[in-house]
């Protein structure tokens, strides 16, 4: 047996990783070091499941009363 939603497990997933702050060496490299720059300033899209939502759409359902 399978992962019951796998596409939306997928989608949470990359997003997750898209939140995540910088790595240390990263910011150290780019900024130097001497510079007090947080990790959080490298990271593209930043978002919180508080703040604001992914808007994922739920899985198309075959329509029953068809027949």
């Amino acid at each position: 047996m399978g992962i019951k939603n796998k596409q939306k497990k997928e989608r949470l997933a990359k997003k997750a990783r898209q939140t995540k702050w910088a790595p240390v060496w990263a910011v150290l490299r780019k900024y130097g070091v001497g510079k007090k720059v947080h990790p959080s300033t490298m990271t593209k899209h930043r978002r919180s499941w508080r703040r604001t939502k992914l808007h994922i759409k739920p899985r198309r359902q075959k329509k029953s009363h068809f027949g």
